[in-house]
């Protein structure tokens, strides 16, 4: 009887169309034309500038004479790449990179989400708008136009030594002092980053459900308690996103600060591989060199967020893929 039964089943159930797929995407395709024709410039972008400078990755591998080209340079292998190891700047470099990288995950990572907090608390519609706008608006000055008010701010006689003066200090040339080059770079980067930061939090604070609070509230809960057991619960998966994608970018510190803000007095913790590629590649003219330290750097990023990704994955259900 079963046998009946599975025989049955077997031929009601329907032929399966090979090319089923192939009209699916064709008429998804004919239906959403528009949205794949603005997605065209997007994907030619990272084609263009991102997958096809790839193929020039070869250069580290080589002896690259511009003279000779790409092709006509000669292998040398993994030269490059253990000089550098074998530098005496390389232990220095991978310090600075991962100080700098750590220091702004410790302090500037969570800031944006303190704010977020601070700001969803707020109940004056007007004061939370006052103080997103003023929290907003450095994200908006240039780079190079923020290093400029540092150099300023900071020079012998700017701005924050004629404050200091008033309590009896003596001027500092701060930017010229390697043991402040840390906490000057960190602390500007909060600054200017921290409003904008908010943003993506106070979005997914928007999006609980607003029953969660009230059955809060109808146990007794206090603000505190509702923060700690509604809110950031809530926005968890959005924070592991963000966290694991700031670790894929571990080793890429913010280079073209570094290179307005550093100088020679303050290679001792200021100088990083993104800093020492740049110092070689182009000023140098030392492009394999520069090719395969950047590469190095390119692959720790890499494994790293594979690594925080992997983590995640087997300790939350919040990941990238």
């Amino acid at each position: 009887m079963s046998l009946m039964l599975k025989q049955r089943s077997a031929a009601e159930k329907p032929a399966v169309d090979k090319n089923g797929w192939k009209y699916g995407t064709l008429r998804d395709l004919r239906i959403n034309k528009y949205i794949y024709i603005m997605l065209v410039p997007v994907v030619a972008y990272y084609v263009l500038f991102y997958y096809v400078p790839m193929y020039g990755l070869q250069i580290a591998f080589k002896d690259y004479s511009p003279g000779l080209g790409m092709w006509g340079s000669d292998w040398v292998g993994f030269r490059y790449f253990n000089d550098f190891f074998n530098s005496y700047y390389f232990w220095r470099l991978l310090r600075n990179t991962l100080l700098l990288s750590f220091y702004e995950l410790l302090f500037g990572f969570p800031a944006s989400i303190i704010l977020a907090l601070l700001l969803n608390e707020l109940r004056s519609s007007r004061l939370k708008r006052f103080v997103q706008t003023v929290t907003y608006m450095p994200h908006f000055i240039s780079l190079v136009v923020v290093a400029g008010m540092l150099v300023d701010f900071l020079a012998r006689d700017g701005l924050i030594n004629n404050v200091l003066s008033w309590f009896g200090a003596e001027p500092v040339a701060f930017l010229r002092e390697s043991g402040w080059f840390r906490t000057i770079f960190i602390s500007s980067n909060v600054w200017q980053s921290v409003g904008w930061g908010s943003i993506i939090y106070l979005s997914a604070m928007s999006g609980i459900d607003p029953s969660l609070y009230e059955a809060s509230r109808v146990d007794g809960a206090s603000r505190w308690r509702q923060t700690l057991s509604v809110t950031l619960p809530g926005i968890m998966p959005t924070v592991v996103i963000l966290l694991i994608l700031q670790i894929g970018h571990f080793m890429s510190v913010g280079t073209d600060k570094i290179l307005l803000l550093y100088n020679s007095s303050t290679y001792e913790t200021a100088d990083v591989i993104g800093t020492f590629v740049y110092r070689k590649g182009i000023l140098e003219s030392n492009f394999s060199y520069s090719s395969a330290v950047g590469l190095f750097n390119a692959l720790i990023n890499f494994t790293l967020l594979v690594l925080a990704n992997a983590i995640s994955r087997r300790t939350s259900e919040n990941k990238l893929w």
